[in-house]
């Protein structure tokens, strides 16, 4: 079972709202505590880094790390399928094998890349949510973590066991850890798709709230919107 995005129909998401299946997609407990920094983070690196993580809609993701600093470019765009698919009307059929994703350059001596999978595990994703996220159902929307190398796989694998045996999540984690085979940017309308459209009742019930939760849990992370990188395609 898969769907598209309500928010590109808006009678139907109108009626989900009412409904209360709009409701904010946060991750579970995320309200109650903070989760602990990781105990085990990459190595020091020079020159920019890139991360990859998927986990739900990617407006919202891309919405998320664009206001963490040392963050200096997300897109947003597909991975885990052939190029032939990476499309999002084939990829909403939830049978290509992508997963909605992001791609964050980071400068790793202002953010490392421990502390992005804190921010997305803490604010961004429910880790817990199996081939879904709130009111979005399909493989599409599966929490992944893409590992570019093996130090990112050893700083992922060992975060998720930390937050397992710490019982962070009442649920079990679902995330996947897979490697990282390409990235295809996501078609133009969607980059930047939360801060183009804030009064739409997806983003004001989905996405607005990660952001604000990042604010409220980050505050050292935290980079207001004036100061967000704009993305470049080229």
């Amino acid at each position: 079972m898969s769907t598209r995005r309500t928010s590109l129909f808006p009678a139907l998401a109108g009626l989900l709202l009412l409904a209360g299946l709009g409701a904010c997609s946060l991750a579970a407990g995320s309200d109650a505590a903070t989760l602990p920094d990781p105990t085990v983070d990459a190595a020091p690196q020079q020159g920019d880094q890139v991360a990859v993580l998927a986990g739900g809609c990617f407006w919202g993701l891309q919405s998320v790390f664009e206001h963490v600093k040392g963050v200096k470019k997300v897109w947003a765009g597909y991975s885990g399928g052939d190029a032939s698919t990476a499309q999002y009307e084939r990829v909403s059929d939830g049978d290509t094998g992508h997963a909605e994703s992001v791609k964050v350059l980071y400068d790793p001596a202002k953010v490392s890349y421990g502390q992005l999978l804190k921010v997305y595990f803490s604010v961004a994703t429910d880790p817990t949510q199996l081939n879904r996220q709130g009111p979005d159902v399909g493989t599409q929307y599966r929490s992944v973590i893409f590992y570019g190398n093996d130090d990112q796989k050893r700083v992922a694998t060992a975060y998720i066991d930390q937050l397992k045996a710490a019982h962070a999540f009442a649920a079990p984690i679902v995330t996947q850890v897979v490697p990282l085979k390409a990235f295809y940017v996501a078609e133009a309308y969607h980059q930047d798709y939360a801060e183009h459209h804030p009064d739409e009742p997806y983003i004001m019930f989905n996405d607005a709230p990660k952001v604000v939760h990042l604010k409220q849990q980050f505050p050292a992370l935290y980079r207001p919107t004036e100061q967000v990188v704009m993305v470049d395609l080229h």
